[in-house]
């Protein structure tokens, strides 16, 4: 036996092992930290409702315009379309949307209008037809054409506008304004 070849190849092979060891530390090394960096990072979810022309993008506090402008038309629409029997499905499905500082004032104003509709027996109806947006304010204003009508009375039409400030918090839409005026759009930003 060729005792120089045997040193050689066992140290070789000594200096092969600590190289391993070396790469084996480093790989754990970054392993663990892309597995925090996983764990730490926000998802985006990428949706394409059949609502919407194109994909949408919603992250854990914000989301794409388009998907800010469904939801202010939907509250809008919510919102003009009301009628005795619907008023109280309609308080339901907005509260869990309002922001905590909106929340208090805004359901008190609901129930007001709520309790006037059920007691005189009004049907409101909503048609929008005009969508604008302020840049600057992140702001939807969604116009159309309001129809009150109640028991033997004419039907009285009217423009009315629904001002939505729409916010995301933890993947959930938030109302973060909202304001319901007679008339057109009072924007920052005019035609």
């Amino acid at each position: 036996m060729d005792f120089h070849t045997l040193t050689r190849t066992w140290r070789g092979l000594n200096a092969e092992n600590r190289f391993h060891r070396l790469v084996l530390a480093v790989l754990l090394l970054t392993n663990l930290l892309t597995l925090l960096a996983l764990v730490r990072a926000d998802h985006t979810v990428v949706l394409v409702p059949p609502i919407l022309e194109g994909e949408v993008n919603i992250a854990r506090d914000s989301a794409s315009r388009s998907v800010k402008e469904a939801w202010a038309v939907h509250v809008a629409g919510l919102l003009g379309n009301v009628s005795a029997g619907s008023a109280d499905f309609i308080r339901e499905a907005l509260e869990p949307l309002l922001a905590p500082p909106l929340r208090r004032e805004i359901l008190a104003v609901i129930g007001d209008q709520v309790e006037a509709i059920k007691r005189e027996r009004v049907a409101m109806y909503f048609s929008p037809n005009a969508l604008r947006y302020d840049q600057a304010s992140d702001t939807f204003f969604v116009t159309g054409r309001q129809v009150s009508a109640g028991p033997g009375a004419e039907p009285v039409r009217h423009q009315r506008t629904y001002e939505v400030r729409v916010g995301f918090q933890h993947y959930r839409p938030v109302i973060r304004h909202l304001d319901v005026y007679p008339g057109g759009p009072r924007t920052t930003e005019q035609p």
